[in-house]
């Protein structure tokens, strides 16, 4: 049992003026006639009705208790209980360079990652799953939280100006490993997204899956771009963003290796159709069972406080018009 609005319970505080009121009312409120003695009357015995009487107060005070406890709502609430569920914990580090502007994917392909990045995240509601975003550079996005809200809010909001271009694969995995030191979940993987191959940063894709391995961390790698040539972007003479056909060329042999070498898998995206299959491929690889320990629902329990409340005021008026009526 437990209360939602305890803070109510204050209002027993005002059982203090009642009682004085009551009293002073009383003492004021006896009716008396003038005789010269009152020895004939001393042994008649006290009715019971006079006592009665005082009750009707009694009463009136319970229903108002009642009253307070129905304001701070009793709840019945659950034991705790543990199931088994499916939990884990996953870095999802993001390729943003600026050839992932390239439109063989609807509308291309950064916004088609981000959305089905958007669609895994709101699926897998037992894990710990953070962002990672890389470029020339990387950049922890998101630790690793619960919260999906404040995961598809950043996943919304990636765009390819938020680092220097260039794609530093290697330093993408090293910050994911980081983050997924903090972790505390068995499983730990990391899905990485790029179009192309490692040329710049400190650290290298095969650096970077050695110490994976010793944190036993899997790597699932996604190859994103159509097969041939896709419309990519590039700056024209007078320095202005512009799409024309350029040959698609993804380092498959290293990422390959950096999944196979980790115990992940390597995925070619070449549509939107196939990147969604590929997540998920990947959702119903990375399970793992973990015991959750919660709270079943609350059920509100004030209604039979709120009846008796009903009976008590019944009962003070039925006795007050009936068996302790007073005359005017």
């Amino acid at each position: 049992m437990q209360l939602a609005h305890p803070q109510y319970l204050w209002l027993f505080v005002l059982y203090v003026p009642m009682i004085i009121w009551y009293v002073l009312k009383q003492r004021n409120a006896r009716p008396y006639m003038a005789l010269s003695t009152t020895a004939p009357f001393a042994k008649l015995p006290v009715s019971w009705k006079q006592w009665v009487r005082h009750l009707l107060f009694v009463l009136r005070m319970a229903a108002v208790g009642c009253l307070i406890i129905v304001l701070a709502r009793p709840q019945l609430k659950d034991n705790w209980r543990t199931t088994r569920t499916e939990g884990t914990d996953i870095m999802i580090a993001m390729d943003i360079s600026s050839s992932m502007l390239a439109r063989d994917f609807k509308p291309d392909r950064l916004e088609a990652a981000k959305a089905v990045a958007g669609k895994f995240v709101s699926g897998r509601e037992n894990d710990n799953i953070g962002i990672v975003i890389f470029a020339g550079e990387s950049l922890t996005g998101v630790p690793m939280t619960v919260d999906r809200s404040q995961l598809l809010g950043y996943i919304s909001s990636i765009n390819m100006n938020m680092l220097e271009d260039g794609t530093a694969i290697g330093d993408g995995i090293a910050t994911s490993l980081n983050r997924l030191k903090e972790g505390k979940a068995k499983s730990k993987s990391i899905i990485l997204l790029t179009d192309g191959s490692n040329n710049t940063g400190v650290v290298t894709p095969l650096d970077a899956t050695r110490v994976a391995q010793e944190l036993g961390v899997k790597i699932y790698t996604i190859g994103i771009g159509t097969n041939g040539e896709a419309p990519s972007p590039m700056i024209n003479e007078f320095g202005r963003m512009v799409f024309a056909p350029q040959k698609v060329v993804i380092d498959e042999a290293t990422l390959r290796t950096v999944a196979e070498s980790t115990g992940g898998k390597y995925f070619r995206a070449t549509g939107n159709k196939v990147l969604q299959d590929i997540f998920d491929e990947i959702d119903a690889l990375e399970k793992t069972q973990m015991d959750v320990r919660h709270f079943s629902h609350t059920e509100d329990n004030y209604m039979l406080w709120a009846w008796l409340a009903f009976a008590l005021f019944a009962i003070e008026l039925l006795l007050r018009y009936t068996v302790v009526r007073t005359m005017p």
